[in-house]
């Protein structure tokens, strides 16, 4: 598959709730990580399949949502050709630490989906 999903990140309103819910649901392994001041990202390792991440909604009155990620070779590329076949630019390109890029689309049947390209090494 030329552009598998490898990342799938939760956005919800009460990110205690959700780890503890989460973790004794799956017993996936949690760890917070700081991404800025007063920020935290909790990566979530699964064991076999894709893995992904939770975060305190950003802005008040967001819904909760799961947001899969899909790798990309060039995100700039594929978020200018998302925008040229009708999709709406949620999310500009923009870095991740020294991680890599990412964008967020919705297409034009109003799903969401992110755009991921990792840092070359």
């Amino acid at each position: 598959m030329a552009n598998p999903f490898v990342h799938i990140e939760l956005t919800t309103t009460d990110i205690d709730k959700a780890k503890t819910f989460y973790q004794g649901l799956f017993d996936w392994e949690l760890t917070d990580q700081e991404i800025g001041p007063g920020m935290t990202y909790t990566m979530i390792k699964v064991g076999e399949g894709t893995g992904g991440g939770m975060m305190q909604a950003p802005t008040p009155g967001m819904p909760s949502a799961w947001m899969p990620y899909v790798l990309v070779d060039d995100v700039v590329a594929a978020t200018a050709k998302a925008k040229s076949l009708g999709a709406t630019i949620c999310h500009e390109v923009m870095e991740v630490m020294d991680a890599g890029s990412l964008a967020i689309i919705t297409d034009p049947t109003g799903a969401t989906l992110g755009f991921w390209q990792p840092k070359a090494k």
